[in-house]
């Protein structure tokens, strides 16, 4: 039995002899690949974390230490080290491990979160709770990585941390990386760290020194000690940290466990707040990994263990059409430039990038700073193109309200992964931007089928100057082109079969399913027509009349049926005082637990076979002779 078999708690790593710690480190890692290789996952940002995590369970005792991961994609490790190691055969599957810390799988797993920079203000108030029970006993250890570390949430929590004196350990995983390298005035200070010599070695060997020298000594060391902040900033960087309150440990390998477990007992002896800065190397041990510089295997699909290289063709993804047009429109148009957070290749502004070095900004994780910022930008007379995943673009709802939309700033967000995106669960399903921006007033919201209308689409979208548009398409491969057979005002007519019984209005890629709907419909003998508006938001005018002629209007969306495009088109039907009954189709509003996109589409009923089941029903009703009165 290996090493890793053994453990089946944090108690039994504790129990482990530190020579055999290094073997345990290795069988981890081989598990690692041959398990993630299987079912795809985040396997560089794991590989990167093995010794810091062992370090953090040997010298806590989780649970009644919390230990809270940012972002927590980083946690397979302490997910193997606290008993779930079987787990592992169906990552991110239906009924198997969360890829993210997950309450209902362990107490180990306090918080849930896979959106960044969240870790510290969770440290934060449970630290308070923990004080106010009479627990000071208990630590808070937070894990954050330095791409995190960019969002100010974090650092408005340090703020919030350093003022008391409870024991927060926040450890800084700082591996130059979010999903690509680390930008900006916070990377640049950790790089400084990482090549200064220990401040507390030189305040120790200071204090000691001048302490041993008679008469002079002991008073120079209090004048310099009253000059504290001075000489922190001039031999220790670090001195940012500590100016906030913050005790500094570090820097220290990240991949040296003895050096971790020392760095580790000594910030959980000081009692308060402290920082413990450590360095790794993301991807470590696993050369595939280690050579791919683009990302080192942040994020992977199935693999062959052995190479790394993906066993599975992709075909031409939404986002590859996207990031293609993307330097097509830079090429004509020098106003038009590119803002990430953090995800400049996810997102496929890489390209854009490549050609136009001087026009793309990666803002790092600070989804709310990029909003407002892409508004300064439209403000001086440049089109920003904010390109973010949809569940992000969350985070930035009053910039997007308040200082883009009501300055009527020409500003267009690109929301990649819209709609269910399955795997990694409920934070990361893009299935709320279609009800929370329906209140935005000027926003437009387009929604492409395919690849054709993307490209159009989004030149639309970059032309409009004086509003915020929007143009959200889905994870994955983009479908074969879908072609209109007519028009009905500024959408397109996709289908249209026998009389007008149902009218069926389908949202971006939806589309499919939406035509499979009518192939079963027609199969019945009901008449449908299917239309694409294109552009979601507003309501196009012409489907007010279209929808009059029909008996029955059907809405097919990838978003929360509370609040969205089926909401908007009721709406629109009522004002009219158009009477036909509608029936809207899309994602309940209820966090759904991670599986693939087909399998939570089948479990919420946004299939064909199911909606046609319904559509049909409700035909028959509509169709069923009124009974009479009992007063008649």
């Amino acid at each position: 039995m290996g090493l890793l078999e053994s453990i089946s708690e944090p108690a039994d790593l504790r129990r482990l002899d530190p020579s055999q710690l290094e073997s345990l480190c290795a069988e981890i890692r081989r598990f690692l690949v041959s398990s993630v290789a299987r079912t795809g996952g985040h396997l560089g940002p794991n590989l990167g974390v093995v010794e810091l995590t062992v370090a953090l369970h040997r010298v806590f005792e989780s649970p009644e230490d919390v230990l809270l991961f940012d972002t927590g994609h980083q946690s397979y490790v302490h997910k193997l080290l606290t008993g779930r190691r079987a787990g592992f055969e169906r990552l991110r599957q239906k009924g198997g491990l969360s890829g993210y810390p997950s309450r209902a799988e362990s107490p180990h797993d306090v918080i849930e979160n896979s959106h960044a920079s969240t870790s510290l203000s969770y440290a934060d108030g449970l630290a308070k709770a923990f004080q106010l029970q009479g627990r000071t006993d208990r630590h808070v250890v937070a894990v954050i990585g330095d791409g995190a570390l960019t969002g100010g949430m974090a650092w408005e929590a340090m703020n919030n941390i350093a003022t008391g004196d409870r024991p927060v350990v926040i450890v800084v995983n700082d591996n130059e990386r979010s999903y690509a390298p680390t930008i900006g005035g916070m990377a640049r200070h950790l790089a400084t760290l990482r090549t200064t010599s220990g401040y507390e070695r030189f305040l120790d060997w200071g204090k000691g020194v001048l302490h041993r020298t008679p008469v002079v000594g002991p008073p120079i060391f209090e004048t310099l000690h009253g000059m504290k902040k001075g000489i922190k900033d001039i031999v220790a960087p670090q001195g940012l940290f500590e100016d906030l309150g913050l005790k500094y440990v570090g820097p220290v390998d990240g991949h040296d466990l003895p050096a971790l477990e020392h760095a580790l007992r000594q910030a959980k002896s000081y009692g308060g707040p402290v920082i413990v800065h450590a360095i790794t190397r993301k991807g470590h041990g696993y050369e595939p990994a280690e050579r791919d510089e683009a990302d080192l295997f942040h994020a992977v699909g199935v693999i062959d263990p052995e190479t790394g290289e993906p066993l599975a063709a992709s075909g031409t993804s939404w986002t590859s059409v996207f990031a293609d047009e993307m330097v097509a429109i830079g090429a004509a148009r020098d106003d038009v430039v590119g803002i990430t957070a953090a995800m400049c290749i996810p997102v496929g502004l890489d390209r854009f990038g490549k050609a136009f070095p001087d026009r793309v900004f990666d803002v790092g994780i600070a989804e709310q700073h990029a909003v407002t910022s892409a508004a300064g930008m439209a403000t001086a007379g440049l089109h920003p193109v904010v390109a973010v995943y949809a569940t992000f673009l969350n985070r930035a709802f009053d910039q997007v309200l308040l200082d883009v939309a009501l300055h009527r700033c020409g500003v267009t967000f690109v929301l990649d992964r819209a709609g269910i995106t399955g795997d990694d669960g409920a934070s990361h399903n893009g299935m709320w931007d279609l009800a929370f921006l329906q209140v935005v007033p000027t926003l437009r919201i387009a929604a492409p089928r395919d690849a054709e209308t993307l490209r159009a689409e989004l030149r639309e979208a970059v032309a409009v100057s004086d509003a915020p548009t929007v143009v959200r398409f889905p994870k994955g491969r983009v479908p074969a082109v879908i072609p209109a057979v007519g028009r009905a005002g500024g959408g397109d007519v996709l289908r249209r079969e026998g009389e007008e019984d149902v009218l069926v209005v389908s949202v971006g890629a939806m589309a499919e399913l939406a035509l499979e709907l009518a192939d079963r419909l027609t199969a019945q003998g009901i008449g449908v027509t299917v239309v694409d508006p294109r552009w979601v938001k507003p309501v196009d005018p012409a489907l007010v009349p279209l929808a009059a002629r029909h008996d029955l209007v059907v809405t097919v969306e990838d978003g929360i049926r509370t609040g969205g495009v089926g909401g908007a088109v009721a709406q629109a039907l009522r004002d009219a005082g158009v009477r036909t009954p509608l029936r809207d189709f899309g994602v309940p509003a209820a966090f759904l637990d991670h599986a693939r996109p087909a399998e939570v589409k089948a479990e919420i009923g946004l299939t064909a076979q199911e909606i046609s089941r319904q559509v049909v029903e409700a035909v028959a009703r509509l169709a069923a002779p009124t009974e009479p009165s009992a007063l008649s």
